[in-house]
C-alpha cells in the first residue's frame, strides 16, 4: 500500500493522478488529509483517505498503519520555517512506530556551501529533515527538487504585459526551474519502481535560466518588448510598499531574488528527465504555455 501525504495539495493530487495513470490500482493507494470534507475528489476516485495531521502524532500513527511506502509531501506551514522541520521529525516518527518499510521525501535542490545562501533557513530545514529520515532507519529516497516553473508569473507580477518590465533583483542568476507537475511524476515513478532505496536524486531540468532570458521569451510570446530591471534589494522593497504588497511577500520575494541571484539553484542535472523518459518542460514552451 502507497501512502501519500498532503493529498489534497497540488503535488500530492499530482501524485496520486499519475500513480493512477501508469496502473496502479486505486485500492492500492491512501491519502492522508486533514479535512475529510476536501477529499471528494478523492474518494471519487476509489482512494483509501486517512484523516490525520502533521502535528499531531497520534493521528499520523494510526494512519500510517499498514502502510509500505510513504510518499512525505514536505510541509508548507507558512509560519516559521522551523516549524516544517518539527512536523516532518513527526511524520518520520509515527512512520517508525507504525513500521512503514520506505519513505519517499520531497525535499529542496541545494548546492555546496548552501549555508551562505539568501534561502539558508528554508534549505537547512530539509537539510535537517533528511538527516532525521537518514538516521531513523527506514529505507529512505530523497528526492531534492529544483524551483517550480509556475514560480516564474509570481516573480514577474501579474501585470508584466502591461508595464512592459520585470522588476526582481535576482542580478544575472540562474535557476533550472521544472514543472510541478513533473516532479509529482518522478515521486509516482519513485514509488512504484525498484532500486530506489537510500539514495537521493536532484530532480531539476536540464537547463538554467534567468531572468534576462524569461524576457527575452516573454517579449516574443507577447509581442512586445520587455525590460528586467534588477534594482537594490531597499529600492525593490520600497516600490513593492508602494503598491501596497504586504510586508511577508516582500521578504519572500527578497530571498528568492537574493537565493537565484547568487545561483543557489543553479543545479543542471538529467535525472528528472532519465525518471520521465523525456526532457522536463523547458521554460520557453512553459511561458509559450502560460502567456501566448
Amino acid at each position: 500500500m502507497i501512502l501519500i501525504t498532503g493529498a489534497t495539495g497540488q503535488f500530492g493530487t499530482q501524485a496520486i493522478d499519475h500513480l493512477l495513470s501508469k496502473g496502479i490500482n486505486s485500492s492500492e493507494i491512501s491519502a492522508l488529509v486533514r479535512d475529510a470534507a476536501k477529499a471528494k475528489a478523492l474518494y471519487l476516485k476509489g482512494i483509501d483517505v486517512r484523516v490525520g495531521d502533521y502535528t499531531d502524532y497520534d493521528s499520523l500513527v494510526q494512519a500510517f498503519k499498514g502502510i509500505d511506502k510513504l510518499l512525505l509531501v514536505s510541509s508548507n506551514d507558512r509560519q516559521a520555517i522551523e516549524n516544517r522541520t518539527t512536523q516532518h521529525i513527526n511524520i518520520i516518527k509515527a512512520a517508525t512506530e507504525a513500521e512503514v518499510k520506505h519513505i519517499v521525501y520531497t525535499s529542496f535542490v541545494r548546492k555546496p556551501h548552501f549555508e551562505d545562501s539568501a534561502i539558508a533557513a528554508f534549505q537547512n530545514s530539509h537539510v535537517q529533515s533528511e538527516a532525521f529520515l537518514k538516521a531513523s532507519g527506514i529505507p529512505f529516497t530523497i528526492l531534492q527538487n529544483g524551483i517550480y516553473l509556475e514560480m516564474i508569473p509570481v516573480f514577474a507580477g501579474d501585470k508584466v504585459a502591461e508595464t512592459g518590465t520585470i522588476l526582481f533583483p535576482a542580478a544575472d542568476g540562474k535557476a533550472s526551474f521544472v514543472l510541478r507537475t513533473e516532479l509529482a511524476e518522478a515521486a509516482a515513478y519513485v514509488l512504484f519502481t525498484k532500486g530506489h532505496e537510500n539514495k537521493t536524486y536532484k530532480l531539476t531540468n536540464i537547463n538554467s535560466v534567468s531572468f534576462h532570458d524569461i524576457a527575452t521569451e516573454l517579449s516574443g510570446v507577447i509581442g512586445k518588448e520587455l525590460n528586467y530591471q534588477s534594482p537594490s534589494t531597499k529600492e525593490f522593497q520600497s516600490i513593492m510598499r508602494k503598491f501596497d504588497v504586504p510586508d511577508l511577500y516582500i521578504g519572500m520575494f527578497t530571498i528568492w531574488a537574493l537565493g537565484i541571484a547568487q545561483g543557489s539553484m543553479d543545479v543542471e542535472d538529467e535525472t528528472l528527465a532519465q525518471f520521465l523518459g523525456r526532457k522536463p518542460t523547458s521554460m520557453n514552451t512553459f511561458i509559450r504555455q502560460v502567456y501566448a
